[in-house]
């Protein structure tokens, strides 16, 4: 008994095109053909489609299946690989799940990087745009000191700030600039490390340069120029 190219497709459950390319990248050898000339395939290649499928579906790639058929050695380090992969996306799935179910309770935490999992509700939409902009840059260590710093209670002068309008009068970003003076000065202290990658990849990359320009406000940038010279000139 034998069977054309689509009947064998069809015991297979596979389509005419995916036998045809199994032929063109050697999976599949080519069967005989009759006198009319078609093909004439046999059980031997149903098993071995049958086979191709079956690694197919448990994620083995096309390029990795010729190799496995050479050796037990290459069969197994190839599922290996492919089972490490799998726990790998699982990982990363549950992951993700974790925080699509945060992000259905506080619809916020959709603005921000990941790992925000506290109340972020009363923060701007100028400090989460920055927030998202530090992602990029600063490492994970960082980024942990980052989300700390934040999941503490936000001090009057820093919602005032962020509230600032942008034709404030100079005696107001002055008093703001010297309300946030302490403000600073604690996280310097408390978060050195955190300070210092800040200030070094907003003098060293455009992107935060840029963010700082087109997210603030004139008179928040100048309240945060303010605070810098008050911050230097400090003890």
């Amino acid at each position: 008994m034998t069977w054309s190219t689509r009947e064998l497709a069809e015991l297979a459950g596979t389509t005419l095109k995916t036998v045809r390319y199994y032929h063109r990248i050697g999976l599949l050898d080519e069967p005989e053909r009759g006198a009319n000339g078609y093909k004439r395939y046999r059980i031997a290649h149903l098993i071995r489609l049958l086979r191709i499928r079956r690694l197919v579906d448990l994620g083995v790639p096309l390029a990795d299946i010729e190799a496995m058929g050479e050796s037990d050695g290459n069969a197994e380090r190839t599922l290996r690989a492919l089972d490490a992969e799998l726990e790998a996306s699982i990982e990363r799935q549950e992951r993700m799940r974790k925080e699509l179910a945060l992000i259905l309770e506080r619809r916020s935490l959709v603005d921000l990087p990941p790992g925000f999992d506290g109340d972020v509700a009363d923060l701007s939409e100028v400090e989460r745009s920055m927030l998202m902009v530090f992602s990029r840059v600063l490492d994970a260590k960082a980024m942990d000191a980052v989300r700390e710093l934040h999941a503490a209670p936000r001090p009057p002068a820093q919602a005032e700030f962020d509230a600032l309008d942008a034709d404030a009068d100079e005696a107001t970003r002055q008093r703001l600039a010297e309300a946030l003076t302490p403000v600073a000065r604690h996280q310097i202290e408390t978060q050195p490390a955190l300070t210092e990658a800040t200030a070094r990849v907003a003098l060293s990359e455009p992107m935060v340069l840029r963010g700082l320009v087109e997210l603030y406000n004139p008179a928040q940038l100048d309240v945060l120029r303010r605070l810098s010279a008050l911050l230097n000139l400090a003890p």
